[in-house]
């Protein structure tokens, strides 16, 4: 922590016992302070003491890049992450029954804030001194982390792998080619050489093959294009968090195909023909889709049996990309936990209408946030913080700091 000011009023104590209270192993304290009385300070003085991974959770995108640009300021030469919905305008799909009207799914993703949520998970693969701020957005699905880590191209110099092998794990793992313009998630190929911008990163990692070796690392400036560093080995992640392997993709088509069978005799069973005729064209033409390409519009709402879950489990989150001890931090806590009990039922009731009406597989029900239930499970110790904190707070925790 790299502050000009130290702790000062009831700064020490808090700090103090909060620490206390986590090396004692309490599950859940307290942290109760006015607006401006320094909470945000005490919450990186304490992450500072324990040096353990944290989890800063926030209602809403403007408290998180809030608290993000201080705790970043905070802790300069460390991995300070930020991750939120990346979404600057989101329709999600809905059926309207009373007006017989389908809303599809509307999107604009928001290309810099899809590159942090990368460096946020790329960072807890590969550091423990790392703080990521996120909103509630945190617990919907987002990709089984072995299948990401699984899926990543691993290089180190003087590496046996053949340069057209090497441009089809990229293009496995979303990444597009284009030799003229060089963005976020591309590669481009010039003779022996591959330059990649990948999908959390603002440098370009450069490989240079000789014959079928790696000859050469480097990372350059996006900008300059001058050399920064030259390491012996790297790691270049997926450009998508959802990653499906060729064999996965054979097994969920036979798996699908099976889920869309069984639900069309229900359908026709209850003289529902024309929800029937629906689902089979829409789900024909995923499959179709994703036997092509290995990917459709809506893919995440198979997630379930690419991932290989039983009906009615909860999907992988970023919870799950954290190690076990991680800290959690809820800020403002009465406000963002009401939030995390509502996102479940909410997107439950949505995805219902979808089903019965035949726009969706029964599957798409487990493409969905965790209930509350399912979110303490997935978390260790934490610390409420509020200048009002709720009854819930005060009953579960061990102590008010």
């Amino acid at each position: 922590l790299i502050c000009p000011y130290g702790p000062a009023g009831d700064q020490p104590q808090a700090i103090d016992a909060l620490t206390s209270g986590l090396d004692q192993g309490l599950p859940a304290q307290t942290l109760l302070g006015v607006t401006g009385s320094g909470k945000t300070f005490t919450m990186a003085s304490v992450i500072e003491r324990v040096q353990r991974p944290a989890l800063v959770l926030a209602h809403n995108k403007t408290l998180a890049a809030q608290l993000y640009n201080e705790l970043k300021g905070f802790f300069p030469h460390n991995a300070v992450e930020y991750f939120i919905s990346y979404y600057d305008y989101y329709q999600p799909e809905a059926y309207i029954p009373h007006t017989d009207t389908y809303i599809e799914k509307e999107a604009l993703i928001n290309d810099e804030i899809d590159r942090l949520r990368h460096s946020a998970t790329r960072s807890l693969f590969e550091r423990r001194d790392v703080i990521v701020v996120a909103s509630v957005s945190c617990i919907y699905g987002l990709g089984m982390p072995q299948n990401y880590l699984d899926a990543a191209i691993a290089l180190c110099v003087g590496q046996a792998m053949a340069q057209q092998d090497m441009m089809e794990q990229l293009v496995r793992n979303q990444y597009s080619r284009n030799d003229v313009s060089l963005e976020r998630a591309r590669f481009r190929v010039r003779g022996d050489v591959i330059d990649i911008q990948p999908a959390y990163e603002e440098h370009i990692i450069r490989v240079v093959f000789f014959g079928d070796e790696v000859e050469q690392l480097s990372i350059l400036s996006l900008q300059t294009g001058e050399i920064i560093e030259q390491p012996n080995e790297l790691v270049i992640y997926p450009a998508i968090h959802y990653v499906t392997s060729p064999n996965d993709i054979e097994r969920a088509i036979s798996q699908i195909k099976t889920e869309l069978e069984s639900r069309l005799n229900q359908l026709q069973q209850a003289n529902k023909l024309v929800e029937a005729q629906r689902l089979e064209q829409r789900t024909l033409r995923d499959l179709a889709m994703i036997k092509e390409v290995g990917y459709c519009n809506g893919i995440e709402n198979y997630s379930r049996i690419f991932e290989n879950r039983a009906p009615g489990t909860p999907p992988m989150t970023l919870l799950d990309y954290f190690p076990k001890d991680f800290v959690l931090l809820i800020d403002e806590s009465h406000v963002t936990l009401p939030q995390l009990r509502g996102m479940y039922h909410g997107d439950r009731s949505r995805k219902d209408t979808l089903i019965d009406y035949g726009f969706r597989l029964p599957c798409a029900r487990d493409n969905r946030p965790l209930n509350i239930t399912e979110f303490w499970e997935r978390v260790g110790q934490r610390i409420y913080v509020s200048a009002t904190p709720g009854t819930f707070e005060l009953e579960h925790s061990a102590a008010d700091r």
